[in-house]
């Protein structure tokens, strides 16, 4: 067995000294992978550090974090461990010339303490794993380039079911139970993941003359990203989409429903206490139009919080987010014919 390296050291360098480097467990922290999982790259791969404090004990320095952050990057895009691992350690003169972290035995602020370990994912793709990882470091830059590269490569639906609702779950289960820590976590991942759904390009220009799609939260609801979601695939189909985002009030929802005259109107519930039966049956059974030639809109409710409610008939209720894209985009092409 190896010795505890699971937390910082807390001891000073002595003057004049070489300094000691990090524990394995704070460039963990550091990096949000686990210990075990540098200690399994250093066996199998090489990818450890030169100095170690006695016999047990590794100690990593600035090259060797440096080498450790490019081995991230690169398995977090895919790269197989093994290449990785040769990549990583044939650039390591190149990101060791700029920037390196810090490396004089003292860990950087935020990683002492009981530290920011891994989330707990369980089983996900690699690019989950990858984004995980870099929401804990708080590494914007590549949260981003992580979000970008598997919507481009795997699709919004893929995208957003296998990476970013894993690893947003996975950031919520972890701050529930630690003290309310990794809420900032949760804030960067949260505000990433939307700015990259709003990057997502039209695939064709929306229709003019179509009748929009309203998406909306229910009163009281605050919930977001789901709707965002939504509204960037039915953007980048070319389907003309109105989005009004989190706890619109009654009033508001009936007005825009009267003067926009849609296809179809979501509303989003996270929880049961805002899932509104009585909103759905009042939007549901108003129209607009000519006397004789009076149109309604097809209200479709998503989210947890209708689970269970007795919906009126007619109500569509999809359960994920690639049902939801169908149901609307058949509804609107009926009626656009």
């Amino acid at each position: 067995m190896e010795g505890d390296e699971g937390v910082g050291t807390g001891e000073r360098p002595v003057a004049g000294a070489a300094p000691a480097g990090l524990a394995t467990g704070a460039v963990a922290r550091m990096l949000g992978v686990a210990p075990t999982t540098l200690r399994s790259w250093d066996r199998r791969y090489g990818i450890g550090p030169d100095r170690r404090a006695g016999t047990k004990h590794r100690r990593w320095g600035p090259q060797d974090i440096a080498v450790l952050k490019e081995m991230c990057r690169l398995t977090s895009s895919g790269v197989p461990p093994a290449e990785a691992a040769r990549a990583a350690s044939r650039a390591a003169p190149d990101i060791t010339a700029g920037d390196g972290p810090p490396g004089d035995g003292v860990p950087p602020r935020g990683t002492s303490g009981g530290g920011w370990g891994p989330l707990p994912l369980g089983r996900v793709r690699q690019e989950c794993r990858g984004l995980a990882r870099a929401a804990v470091r708080l590494d914007a830059p590549t949260v981003d380039a992580l979000l970008d590269s598997v919507l481009a490569a795997h699709g919004l639906v893929t995208a957003w079911d296998e990476v970013m609702m894993p690893a947003l779950r996975a950031v919520g289960r972890k701050w529930e139970t630690s003290g309310e820590r990794y809420v900032e976590v949760e804030h960067l991942l949260s505000w990433h993941i939307s700015s990259a759904l709003r990057r997502i390009p039209a695939a064709r220009r929306p229709s003019a003359s179509g009748p929009p799609v309203l998406v909306a939260g229910v009163p009281g609801e605050m919930h977001t990203l789901p709707m965002e979601a939504l509204t960037a695939g039915l953007t980048e189909d070319g389907v003309p989409v109105r989005m009004f985002g989190g706890a619109v009030p009654v009033e508001a929802l009936q007005d825009a429903v009267r003067r926009a005259g849609p296809a179809v109107v979501v509303l989003w519930s996270q929880s049961r206490t805002t899932a509104s039966v009585p909103l759905v049956r009042h939007l549901d059974a108003i129209d607009w139009g000519v006397p004789g030639a009076r149109k309604s809109a097809l209200v479709t409710v998503a989210g947890p919080g209708w689970a269970g409610a007795r919906l009126p008939d007619g109500v569509a209720y999809p359960q994920s987010l690639a049902e939801a894209l169908a149901r609307v985009r058949e509804f609107c092409a009926q009626a656009s014919g």
